[in-house]
C-alpha cells in the first residue's frame, strides 16, 4: 500500500500500548458514563416478597373459583404497607399495587371485577392462583450479577444498581488527557486574527471530545513553532495519561512534534481524511499526534483517540461502533486509502436507515463535519457503489455511548 499503514493496524498498535487505569470507588449517583471495574451483584431480591400487581383484593384463588361469590374484608394493605394478619376461607384484604400479599392469599382480584358493600365484597370475575401477583424475585434475586465488568454505565444502569441496593461502584479512573495545539498561525477565538493566522478550533473540539468520551481534558494552550516553546508547554502534560497534540504531524519543515518531544513514530495512515499520525510516549505519558486540519483531526479522534480512551477505562468494546445503512447516492470507485465520508442519516419510506454523503468532502469544510450524523466507511479499492447498497457507517453523536 505504498508505505501506508492500514487503519486497523494503527488502531491495534495504539490499543496494545494503552494501559488499564486503576480502579476507584464512587457513589452510584455518579456512575453515568463510568466503566465498571468489578461486577455489580444484587444485594436484595426485587421484589423481596410477593406483591400485588394491581389495585383490588387479595384473595384465595379457591374462594373465587365459583362466581359470583361474596367475601368478607378483613383488612387493608396500601402501597408501602403490609396487612399484618393472614386471610382464611371466605376472606379478602383490600390491596393496592406494590403492597405485599398477605399470608394465605395467592391471587388478586382487580377492583373493576368487584362490587363492595361495607365490609363485604362481591366478586363477579375470579382468578387462577398467581393472577395479578408479582412473585418474589420476579425482577432479580439476591446474588444475581446484572452489571458486568467493562460495561459503560447508562442512566438505566444507574437506576438498576440503585434498585439492587448497591450504594458504591468500583469503576476505572477517568483518564487525564492533555490537549496541546501547535503552530504560530493559530489564535484563540475572540483574539485579534492576523493576516496569516486562523482561529483555533481543534483544541476546543478535542477537549469537548475527550470529555464526551469519559476522559478529563486538560488544556495546555498553543505551542509556537519553535523547539523551546513546544518543550515548555508539553512539559505541562506530566502526570497525564495521554497527551494529544494537533498540528505538527506531517513532514513539513515546521512540524516539530515528533522531532522535539522524544522517540515518536510517524505513521502515514491509509485513510482520508487523515493520513499523518504520530504515536509514542514521553516518559510515562503516551502521545497521539493528530493532523492540524480540523476535519482530519476529528475523524482521527473518532478512529484512534476514542478507542484509546475506552481501552484505558477498561471498556469491553473499545472500537468505534459500526452499523449498516443503505447508500443514498452513487459513489465512484475508491483508491488505496480507506474513505470516511461525512454523511447525514435518515429513514426511508420502509423505515430503513439511509446514509447520504455530502456532495463535497473537502477536508477544510468543518461545517459539514458538525452537520454530519455519521461517517460512511469505504474500504481501500472499493468498487463503484450504487444507491441502495449497504455500507458501514460510524455514528457521530459524540458521546461515549455511540462512537
Amino acid at each position: 500500500m505504498n508505505g501506508l499503514l492500514p487503519v486497523a493496524e494503527a488502531q491495534r498498535r495504539i490499543l496494545d500500548a494503552m494501559p488499564l487505569l486503576p480502579a476507584e470507588q464512587i457513589s452510584v449517583a455518579d456512575g453515568l458514563g463510568r466503566v465498571l471495574a468489578a461486577d455489580v451483584v444484587a444485594r436484595r431480591s426485587q421484589p423481596p416478597m410477593p406483591v400485588s400487581a394491581m389495585d383490588g383484593y387479595a384473595v384465595r384463588a379457591a374462594d373465587v373459583a365459583a362466581l359470583p361469590c361474596e367475601l368478607r374484608i378483613v383488612g387493608h394493605a396500601p402501597a408501602g404497607h403490609a396487612f399484618d394478619g393472614g386471610i382464611g376461607p371466605g376472606e379478602a384484604v383490600r390491596i393496592f399495587t406494590g403492597a405485599p400479599l398477605p399470608d394465605g392469599a395467592d391471587a388478586v382480584v382487580i377492583q373493576e371485577n368487584t362490587e363492595r358493600s361495607g365490609d363485604l365484597v362481591r366478586v363477579v370475575d375470579g382468578n387462577a392462583p398467581g393472577r395479578f401477583v408479582r412473585p418474589a424475585g420476579l425482577d432479580f434475586a439476591e446474588g444475581d450479577v446484572l452489571l458486568k465488568t467493562g460495561r459503560v454505565l447508562t442512566a438505566r444502569d444507574v437506576g438498576l444498581a440503585a434498585a439492587m441496593n448497591v450504594p458504591w461502584l468500583m469503576v476505572r479512573r477517568r483518564p487525564r488527557i492533555s490537549v496541546l495545539a501547535t503552530g504560530d498561525e493559530i489564535v484563540m477565538p475572540g483574539d485579534p486574527v492576523g493576516r496569516n493566522q486562523i482561529v483555533s478550533s481543534n483544541a476546543l473540539a478535542l477537549r469537548a471530545f475527550v470529555f464526551a468520551q469519559g476522559g478529563v481534558p486538560l488544556d495546555l494552550g498553543i505551542a509556537p513553532d519553535d523547539e523551546e516553546g513546544l518543550r515548555a508547554l508539553a512539559a505541562g502534560a506530566r502526570g497525564s495519561d495521554l497527551l494529544v497534540t494537533t498540528g505538527g504531524a506531517s513532514v513539513g519543515d515546521h512540524d516539530l512534534v515528533r522531532n522535539v518531544l522524544g522517540e515518536l513514530e510517524f505513521w502515514r495512515i491509509a485513510m482520508r481524511p487523515g493520513k499523518p499520525l504520530i504515536f509514542g510516549a514521553l516518559d510515562k505519558t503516551f502521545l497521539i499526534g493528530l493532523p492540524g486540519n480540523p476535519v482530519s483531526s476529528q475523524v482521527c479522534a473518532v478512529m484512534f483517540l476514542a478507542p484509546a480512551i475506552r481501552r484505558m477505562m477498561g471498556a469491553t468494546d473499545a472500537m468505534p461502533r459500526k452499523t449498516a445503512a443503505k447508500l443514498g447516492k452513487d459513489l465512484d470507485a475508491n483508491d488505496e486509502r480507506e474513505d470516511y465520508l461525512r454523511a447525514t442519516l435518515f429513514r426511508d419510506e420502509n423505515g430503513d436507515l439511509v446514509a447520504l454523503p455530502f456532495p463535497r468532502q473537502d477536508s477544510s469544510m468543518f461545517a459539514l463535519m458538525a452537520a454530519a450524523d455519521a461517517l460512511v466507511v469505504r474500504a481501500p479499492f472499493a468498487p463503484k457503489s450504487h444507491v441502495g447498497e449497504l455500507v458501514d457507517v460510524v455514528t457521530l453523536d459524540g458521546s461515549i455511548f455511540s462512537i
